[in-house]
């Protein structure tokens, strides 16, 4: 099965981003692409990619500066991020490290190493979500992965399966902002049909049933929506 995960793509060598581009869009990755340090974390604020591939050496604002801003930030701090490295020197090894990138690849290299690299980056940041994100709270709001469970100061609240993994997915990440392209994504199911209208349905059959907690899940104008981190 090709995978839907979105890669941003920060790299202002013309050549190597068009041959990085075009490998990672033939294993199914939806790719957006920038030669711009500025650009790309602007980008990856806006909108939070699964996975930034992030040359060190750009004009203007270098790779290691933007990795700095993405994992200091709480909004942009679980997206995984791939250094690439035209020197092989230790001091940009560890520096990007340092810095919170999750792993590097050094120029020259091949499309299959690097897509390995992703797909293992990738697979390590899932693995680690589940693994902490079986049981949530948040203020008042408790929900509990394993058994199905959502309760609001103590009393259980009846929630649909589309409801239950809507309210899990934006509880993941309080904070974060997804659209409702990405929630559509997440919710997928088989040939369950979601559209923009049916994520709005879903949202206000929460908030009414969620009750005290429902202002918890914020409308962001234009973009989507968000749990919010301080109820």
């Amino acid at each position: 099965m090709k995978s839907k995960s979105r890669i941003l793509v920060v790299e202002d060598e013309r050549d190597i981003a068009e041959l990085i581009v075009y490998n990672l869009e033939r294993e199914g990755f939806r790719v957006e692409s920038t030669i711009s340090g500025e650009e790309g974390l602007r980008r990856a604020q806006d909108d939070h990619p699964d996975l930034v591939v992030l040359d060190i050496m750009l004009p203007e604002m270098n790779g290691l500066d933007v990795c700095r801003a993405l994992k200091s930030n709480e909004a942009t701090k679980g997206i995984s991020i791939i250094m690439l490295t035209a020197r092989d020197e230790d001091i940009d090894v560890v520096t990007g490290l340092e810095v919170g990138a999750d792993d590097y690849i050094t120029k020259p290299f091949s499309p299959r190493v690097l897509i390995a690299r992703i797909r293992s980056v990738l697979r390590r940041y899932k693995e680690v979500a589940e693994t902490k994100a079986d049981f949530l709270h948040l203020g008042e709001l408790m929900i509990d992965r394993g058994k199905r469970k959502v309760t609001v100061d103590g009393s259980s609240i009846e929630l649909t399966h589309t409801e239950f993994e809507l309210l899990f997915v934006l509880a993941s990440r309080p904070g974060w902002v997804f659209s409702r392209t990405q929630l559509i994504d997440s919710l997928r199911d088989g040939q369950l049909v979601i559209t923009d209208r049916a994520i709005d349905v879903q949202v206000a059959n929460l908030r009414k049933k969620l009750a005290a907690c429902g202002h918890y899940i914020q409308t962001v104008r234009g973009a989507g929506y968000r749990m919010t981190e301080t109820p």
